[in-house]
């Protein structure tokens, strides 16, 4: 099992305090010969709906020094997961989970906004200091 992220728990944190309940951590999918980790699965409760949402979120710090090496191994892996989510348990969303200051830069990055278009990637923007949830983006602002 790799291990946890730098701001694994300011994560996990940040989402409970927003009324998820961690189901996970990590949430293992295991797809034919091969088992992937997802850093956590969560759900909560739509009350108006009665109905339970369920995400898939891997937690990335960015702390590297190319924005461009670590958004190539984030893609690829959430790629990977989509994949065998969509294969394994297909209601539930993943998500890629983001530092507020990373995302910052990555709002000015043209190549990176069409990259999370493209693979119609997912993000939770989070702020590791304060531990909360800044913002779920289903598509990326253009």
């Amino acid at each position: 099992m790799p291990a946890k992220d730098t701001f694994h728990h300011a994560v996990r944190n940040a989402l409970i305090k927003a009324g998820w309940t961690i189901t996970h951590d990590p949430f293992t999918l295991e797809f034919e010969d091969v088992n992937f980790y997802v850093d956590l699965g969560a759900e909560k409760v739509i009350a108006a709906q009665k109905e339970r949402e369920k995400v898939a979120i891997e937690i990335k710090s960015f702390l590297r020094d190319s924005i461009v090496t670590e958004l190539h191994l984030a893609s690829g892996q959430y790629l990977n997961y989509r994949f065998a989510l969509s294969e394994i348990e297909p209601d539930r969303t993943l998500y890629l989970a983001i530092p507020n200051d990373t995302y910052e830069v990555f709002c000015h990055s043209r190549f990176v906004q069409r990259i999370l278009q493209h693979h119609q990637i997912k993000i939770i923007v989070y702020n590791p200091e304060i531990e909360e949830i800044v913002e779920w983006q289903s598509t990326t602002v253009n």
